[in-house]
């Protein structure tokens, strides 16, 4: 199987081609949101010129506008692993899980428990504690190892009971790249009676993902993470999904949806899709006649290798830097149980500092906690936080090795100040 023709794939992002005071900008700000492929782009222009309508009318551009919502579930799905009747879309996955949160505690008891975890971004945290506050519902927290910043499956057990309705996971953090355990988890939550709900915004554009396979009842995901438009989209087990109370516009005929989707978002979605599924076909040996997920999953399979590559090759360099902390899991035989994502701190330079440095030299990386609050508050770096560096398959070695420089530069500075 051939790797990446990084070059290709980036003369596809419109974006990478920028410069700042004259130099190349290099995006190390994947984990934020990634940038977008020419035909994402051309996908939201063509429906604001064909079939910018609302939903449900007897004239073409609605025809093909209620098309797109559907080829976009239908793609999604594809990514998921699931069927496009079980995915809910929206803005964001933030947005959808607190709108989801409520109906299921709401079919939960007083009394009843729900946990969550201490590595997570928030927006899988603070949903179901503002949802069980409101039902009289028990949060109890998954606390993580601090060392490596992963969560150990006895560490749930001990919090697991008979009470426990649901536990929230995150499929990978996304301010240390740690990947979670999610099958074994499942097997765990199921056994007590619960659902699994996983944030899966983080893991989507770095690993195929199968929530069949993993068992879970509900996985959430965020298109603008995986080289697509601000979209949300939620699987959920069409029985769990069935059962479950809502809250909507009467005359609505999705039970979860609300209000006028972004339908241009939603053809980008769709193309974001058929965009990784194009990689399968050129690069993931994914062979002719290949189902759509097929690719998808051939697609994902070559990103992850290519992303795990340069990621060995940043962390060398990041070890090699004096007074530059790497945190989560950092030796190579662990390198299969994270992202390419690397949350640092630099000693004597404040997050903020460094990143406003690397800035100003075109280089876009992340500082602070990245919503991932309880747990940055746990290592003791609040509220400043960690710099995070995001690899992503558009990325190349040059433009590693530019980046490691200029850290190496910030760190001498740093550690040579008076204390």
């Amino acid at each position: 199987m051939p790797g990446l023709d990084v070059a290709a794939i980036r003369a596809r992002f419109p974006a990478l081609a920028q410069t700042h005071d004259g130099q190349p900008m290099a995006f190390f700000d994947g984990p934020g949101g990634t940038q977008v492929p020419d035909t994402v782009i051309e996908a939201v222009v063509r429906y604001y010129r064909e079939s910018n309508a609302n939903h449900g009318g007897a004239f073409p551009t609605s025809e093909r506008s209620d098309a797109i919502v559907h080829d976009a579930a239908a793609a999604l799905a594809d990514l998921l692993g699931v069927d496009g009747d079980e995915l809910t879309l929206g803005p964001n996955m933030t947005t959808l899980t607190f709108h989801l949160s409520r109906s299921i505690v709401g079919s939960m008891r007083p009394g009843d428990e729900i946990v969550v975890s201490g590595l997570d971004h928030q927006a899988n945290v603070d949903p179901w504690i503002a949802a069980a506050r409101d039902n009289e519902v028990l949060v109890r927290t998954w606390e993580p190892e601090l060392a490596d910043c992963t969560l150990r499956l006895e560490g749930l057990d001990a919090v697991l009971n008979e009470r426990t309705r649901l536990v929230a996971l995150g499929w990978a953090s996304n301010a240390v790249g740690t990947i979670n355990p999610v099958a074994e988890v499942a097997k765990r939550a199921h056994a007590a009676g619960a659902w699994l709900f996983v944030d899966a915004v983080h893991a989507a554009p770095h690993l195929p993902l199968d929530a069949r396979a993993v068992d879970a009842d509900f996985v959430a995901c965020s298109t603008y993470k995986f080289f697509g438009p601000h979209v949300g989209a939620v699987y959920g087990r069409r029985e769990i999904l069935a059962s479950l109370p809502t809250y909507k516009v009467r005359p609505a005929e999705h039970r979860f949806e609300t209000g006028t989707g972004n339908f241009e978002g939603y053809a980008g979605a769709a193309a974001a899709v058929e965009y990784i599924a194009g990689l399968g076909s050129a690069y993931g040996g994914a062979r002719a006649g290949s189902t759509r997920r097929e690719r998808i999953v051939a697609g994902m399979t070559a990103i992850r290798a290519s992303e795990l590559e340069l990621y060995r090759h940043l962390a060398a360099r990041l070890h090699a830097i004096r007074g530059v902390r790497l945190y989560g899991l950092t030796s190579e035989a662990d390198l299969a149980r994270r992202t390419p994502t690397a949350a640092i701190t630099i000693e004597g330079v404040a997050p903020r500092e460094a990143a406003t440095m690397l800035g100003r030299k075109g280089i876009a990386v992340w500082d602070g906690d990245f919503y991932a609050t309880g747990l940055i508050e746990r290592l003791g770096l609040a509220p400043d936080g960690v710099i995070r560096i995001g690899l992503t398959h558009y990325n190349t070695r040059a433009e590693v090795d530019r980046l490691a420089d200029e850290l190496e530069a910030i760190a001498t500075s740093g550690t040579s100040r008076p204390a």
